[in-house]
């Protein structure tokens, strides 16, 4: 039902119903009461059977797409595999990088017709797809990917994420990471090194060494710092100091940082908020969140951020101070976001 049909009918019964209190029949109020209601019950259930079936469709469209990619992702791969000439695997890669890029496009316009939400962007809008950046963000749900893919998808390189190193022998998609250059990091857990303490910044420089690739070609690396989505519960078990945000991270930040050596020039900041309530990732793409506010802002990676986290005490107090300065602004930018929306819907 369009929306000029939808206004018409509710105009109509709404004259309906004055008339019947005009003429005073209780009969007849009763029965424009009795339609009023069943029509809205229709409408309702109208809407929420359409909004299943483009959420059905779009997704449908997604797992459609990512056959379609799939298939030419494991025949490069394969190839790289086989002919690990450093010029060949240059340009295999920027035919894989072009396949993912071609992969979120489609995705976003599938997103853009069916879903339909608008996603309003403040903040610095100038970014470049010859730079290294690393992105962050805050983390409340699946969508955040979609979002950040819909803002930086072919305007900043393909974005990837650091991996641990067991990822790569996942059947088919494990290959799908390595082709893409996605970075596989290599962790010690603290109960190895008390065993071996030899092994003490040896994941570090294994890494380090994952990441020289990235020299010969800009890139572009997530960290989501909370390092799980936020939820009320998660938020009042950490007794957290921020008021719409986990407590971030620092260690995982300064590892992904250090282990790219130097090479990431620029961080860009990104603060997500749902103004209608966290959605499910099936929600959106039924086109039930109809606004996202977005604020973006960058800032230099200067050489002070490097160093030794796990044993210069002074470099590590430095970063968890800078990374907690930069989650208190975070913070207060949500607040002020949500209070933009409250203020936007009272006028």
């Amino acid at each position: 039902m369009s929306n000029s049909n939808r206004l018409f009918t509710i105009q109509f019964l709404s004259e309906s119903w004055l008339l019947g209190w005009s003429v005073n029949n209780e009969d007849f109020q009763s029965r424009v009461s009795f339609s009023i209601m069943r029509q809205f019950c229709i409408l309702g259930l109208f809407m929420a059977v359409l909004s299943v079936f483009k959420g059905l469709v779009s997704f449908a469209l997604i797992v459609l797409n990512t056959l379609v990619c799939f298939v030419p992702v494991m025949l490069l791969a394969l190839l790289k595999c086989i002919l690990p000439l450093a010029s060949v695997r240059a340009l295999l890669n920027r035919m894989l990088d072009n396949i993912a890029t071609f992969w979120i496009g489609a995705n976003n316009i599938n997103q853009r017709y069916l879903g339909r939400s608008v996603i309003d962007v403040s903040g610095v809008n100038d970014f470049a797809l010859n730079d290294w950046y690393m992105v962050t963000a805050n983390h409340q749900s699946w969508v955040d990917i979609l979002v950040l893919q819909r803002l930086f998808n072919r305007r900043i390189p393909f974005i990837k994420f650091f991996l641990k190193k067991e990822l790569i022998w996942v059947p088919f998609i494990g290959l799908a990471w390595w082709a893409l250059e996605f970075p596989f990091m290599k962790r010690y857990s603290a109960e190895l090194l008390k065993k071996k303490p030899e092994l003490k910044g040896k994941d570090i420089e294994v890494t380090k060494r994952a990441c020289d690739k990235f020299q010969y070609f800009p890139v572009s690396i997530m960290n989501f710092l909370e390092g799980t989505r936020f939820t009320t519960e998660k938020h009042d078990q950490q007794s957290s100091q921020y008021k719409h945000l986990l407590m971030p991270k620092a260690g995982g930040l300064s590892f992904a940082l250090n282990a790219m050596d130097g090479k990431l020039h620029q961080l860009i900041d990104v603060t997500i908020v749902y103004p209608n309530g966290i959605p499910s990732f099936f929600d959106y793409l039924c086109g039930k969140v109809s606004l996202i506010r977005v604020h973006v802002r960058v800032m230099p990676i200067e050489s002070a951020l490097l160093g030794d986290y796990q044993n210069d005490g002074a470099y590590r107090t430095y970063f968890q101070r800078w990374v907690n300065d930069l989650w208190q602004q975070k913070d207060q930018q949500f607040e002020y976001l949500l209070q933009a929306e409250a203020e936007h819907l009272d006028q």
